[in-house]
């Protein structure tokens, strides 16, 4: 089973304020670089798990470029297909007292992956797409093109709502829906904040929708069958939470999803865990 990811490789620079922001003046905080990507985030965490993943995107031809791309093949990741050019993208994550994050967005290169290849989908099983990859540039016509590609080899697609700010960028919810029911992935993943933006109270967007809501039991949506509540494991008070999305993602997609969703969502819960109690 190979899991490809199609989206960005991206540099984050995480901020963990000591405070409040102190408005034209200091704020002690600490500062931490490190690859990010929401797409690198879901391939590095399913390499992690003892699965193949390919990662599908674009980074720039620069050193810090060459860097994340080294450090995501050390992680286990197939990076064959990376294609280099422009400037690396940059987010800031600023996380508050509570563990919650804020991001400023400069994804420069990521979104101008052009001109797919047929190759990138040879021994893919499942195509994870965060919905960051359907926002502008000649990335979204390749997000289009490739789920378009896998739908015709019978490979699986998952979709990612990413971001309730996303959302509102495409066009608010209606147009949202709309794109999502386009691409008709397999899977649509969501946290709890993305889904009320989406309107997802069933399984109407997919044959298989989950809800993921942080420390709360997650939401598994199916056509025909009871809402299934599947419970998380305590885990003590988080200060970065950057990328458990993206765990849960890889653990529950390298897991028996079509069999078993229910385990594969537990599988999902212990992924982001794993990810969090490490850091």
């Amino acid at each position: 089973m190979v899991l490809g990811v199609l989206g960005d490789l991206i540099e984050d620079i995480v901020v963990t304020l000591g405070g409040p922001i102190q408005l034209a003046s200091d704020t002690e905080s600490r500062i931490v670089r490190r690859r990010g990507g929401s797409a690198a985030n879901v391939a590095a965490a399913a390499a992690s798990l003892g699965h193949r993943a390919r990662f599908l995107g674009q980074v720039g031809d620069d050193a810090i470029g060459t860097a994340l791309v080294a450090e995501l093949a050390v992680a286990g990741v197939d990076t064959d297909a990376v294609r280099r050019g422009g400037s690396t993208g940059t987010i800031i994550v600023l996380v508050d007292e509570q563990g919650e994050r804020s991001m400023l967005t400069d994804r420069r290169s990521c979104r101008d992956l052009d001109k797919p290849d047929p190759a990138w989908l040879d021994g893919i099983t499942t195509l994870h797409v965060p919905l960051y990859g359907l926002d502008g540039g000649a990335l979204a016509a390749t997000a289009r093109t490739l789920t378009s590609w896998a739908r015709e080899q019978t490979i699986a697609v998952s979709i990612d709502a990413s971001s309730t700010a996303l959302v509102d960028a495409l066009g608010g919810r209606t147009a949202t829906r709309g794109l999502i029911t386009e691409l008709a992935p397999d899977v649509l993943f969501a946290n709890d904040d993305e889904a009320t933006a989406l309107g997802i109270d069933n399984a109407e967007l997919a044959p298989l929708t989950v809800v993921k809501r942080g420390a709360a039991a997650a939401l598994v949506y199916r056509p025909g069958v009871a809402t299934v509540e599947v419970p998380t494991a305590p885990l003590p008070a988080l200060t970065d939470s950057t990328g458990a999305g993206d765990a849960f993602a890889a653990g529950f997609l390298t897991a028996d999803w079509r069999m078993d969703p229910i385990g594969a969502t537990d599988a999902g819960h212990r992924a982001a865990a794993a990810l969090l109690t490490e850091r």
